[in-house]
């Protein structure tokens, strides 16, 4: 009788009271752990029309927690789950970067977005991929037209990030986009129908520096032909360029958001701040883009705005980085070159010095890169040209035929 007692009153699940319609139903309340939130524990409150279905949840419950896979039951969305996710990143990243992990993000929240965070299934993100592979372009003239795989796939790596952190923060127990992933067969389509446009060879880079000798922004384009980034061929300040003693140092970004806005910051990385001979063409195009910008002032007078950078129009004010690449591009129509991005003038650049002997250290410490490895995969890029000295080197193991050594 005592012992049956001490289980009457050990038993975690009470029934309650009959409610006004005479029903009776049964309860349990089970400790669900720390809020992530407020550090406060939290206890579940759990009620069920039989007590059948109250031991059946009871006992799954606990299994869970010994199994350390509970998770309190919450009503947090996937659009407010990757809103709080980005509030947390932005403590860490800075706001282009912030900017670059929400556009990916956006693809994914028309469809995705409404959905509980607790009830979101590994379906529903294939589903998505599947969609955003097919129809996920939603702005512009080419709307409903399919998203390139690299979109897709950066969309899906914020998502299995942001998705990583809800399951450190207990919010999911399990990542259910970790294993969704671009299939092959949609890559090879792509590789297969996407027009690779190839950096400038070297005589393209030869005939665009020859064509450009009279233009004012001679010296602004070459610098982008010694490997800079845009951006830090905006962001070069006059107090960063040394003539006396031929260097450049980089320090300093000017950057633009969604092509609205300019953002002046620091460095891409640290690696990224560095010091860098200046190559003589390159210190004598500087000297005289000086020398222009000191009469365009004395012309102006009052007017001329003293902005500090090299880059600059003729008023002094600074060059963004869509005006700089849009005289580029009309540089390049009008020389009759290949139109290729401002920016592959770093993968020319870096595929020439490669070519010719520069070691890997040097040229990761040129570009501006912590890894050699990361500079030999993205921006050294070597044509079929390129390769003829290989050619000519496979020619010894072939040898000749015996009756031409006679």
């Amino acid at each position: 009788m005592y012992s049956r007692r001490v289980s009457l009153l050990s038993d975690p699940i009470k029934k309650l009271p009959p409610d006004s319609k005479g029903k009776v139903r049964f309860r349990f309340v089970v400790d669900a752990g720390v809020d992530p939130e407020t550090g406060k524990r939290k206890q579940l409150r759990c009620t069920f029309d039989s007590l059948k279905e109250a031991r059946a949840e009871y006992a799954n419950i606990s299994n869970r927690r010994n199994e350390g896979s509970f998770v309190s039951p919450n009503k947090i969305t996937v659009d407010e789950w990757l809103d709080r996710w980005l509030a947390m990143k932005a403590d860490d990243l800075e706001e282009t970067t912030i900017y670059n992990y929400t556009i990916p993000l956006d693809r994914v929240r028309g469809r995705l977005g409404k959905i509980r965070l607790q009830d979101l299934t590994e379906e529903h993100v294939e589903e998505w991929r599947d969609w955003a592979l097919a129809h996920g372009r939603v702005r512009g003239k080419r709307a409903g037209t399919p998203l390139s795989v690299t979109s897709v796939d950066m969309s899906l790596a914020r998502l299995k990030e942001a998705l990583g952190r809800a399951v450190t923060r207990r919010l999911v127990y399990v990542n259910l986009a970790a294993h969704v992933t671009i299939p092959r067969r949609a890559r090879k389509s792509e590789r297969k129908n996407k027009e690779y446009v190839r950096p400038w060879n070297v005589p393209e880079v030869q005939k665009f520096i020859h064509g450009i000798r009279g233009e004012r922004l001679y010296a602004a384009l070459l610098l982008s032909l010694m490997g800079l980034r845009p951006a830090e061929v905006c962001g070069l300040r006059w107090e960063d360029v040394d003539l006396e003693n031929a260097t450049i140092t980089i320090a300093n970004t000017r950057t633009m958001m969604g092509n609205r806005y300019v953002v002046e910051k620091d460095t891409k990385s640290f690696a990224g701040e560095r010091d860098l001979p200046l190559p003589a063409p390159v210190l004598a195009a500087l000297r005289a883009f000086r020398a222009l910008q000191a009469e365009e002032r004395l012309a102006l007078g009052e007017a001329y705005v003293v902005s500090g950078y090299v880059v600059v129009h003729e008023s002094g004010e600074a060059f963004t980085i869509k005006q700089l690449r849009r005289r580029a591009y009309r540089l390049m129509e009008i020389l009759g070159l290949r139109r290729v991005r401002l920016y592959d003038a770093r993968a020319s650049c870096f595929t020439f010095l490669a070519n010719n002997g520069v070691p890997d250290h040097i040229l990761a410490r040129w570009a501006g890169h912590t890894n050699a490895k990361t500079t030999k995969r993205w921006y050294v890029k070597p044509d079929v040209e390129d390769l003829r000295g290989a050619a000519t080197t496979w020619d010894g193991l072939h040898g000749n035929a015996p009756e031409e050594q006679g």
